[in-house]
């Protein structure tokens, strides 16, 4: 088997197993598993849409998509608190990221008649409290789930 990583290309067997040495820097595979993982989460979501349609309350949307994606066998976190960090100290300042799955993409959920600046805004302001790099702002009320999603990366 050939393993391409980042610019180098490396082939080492022992048996049956084929072992891959990787370089410090991997910015390909990173981002390709962000978009993987979005990709995973826009499905779920999909599917809840799917079956329940527009026009729940978010915390049944929320609910719902929980039980999708840790039944896809992601980690799911549920209203993480948000601290913000002032002259060396964390506030809590009433922040909570909607959803955080496998502790790399923050998922923020809205039920609204169309997604506005603010709410992008809200999503921009959470990756970079956090420090993470990719968001995705869901809206379930619409027709087709597939027009409720946005995608941000930092």
């Amino acid at each position: 088997m050939i393993y391409n990583i980042g610019d180098r290309v490396t082939r080492l067997f022992e048996g049956d197993i084929c072992i891959v040495i990787a370089t410090k820097n991997e910015p390909h595979k990173v981002k390709d598993t962000q978009k993987e993982l979005t990709g995973e989460i826009i499905a779920a979501a999909i599917e809840v849409h799917r079956v329940l349609g527009p026009g729940l309350l978010e915390s049944a949307y929320e609910a719902c998509l929980i039980y999708e994606l840790e039944s896809r066998g992601l980690n799911v976190q549920r209203q993480v608190i948000l601290p913000v960090r002032f002259k060396g100290t964390l506030l809590d300042c009433g922040y909570r990221l909607d959803l955080v799955v496998n502790d790399t993409v923050i998922v923020e959920l809205k039920c609204v008649s169309e997604i506005v600046e603010l709410h992008k805004a809200q999503l921009l302001t959470y990756l970079k409290l956090s420090g993470k790099t990719v968001g995705l702002l869901l809206n379930f009320n619409v027709p087709l789930m597939k027009h409720g999603v946005t995608r941000m990366v930092l």
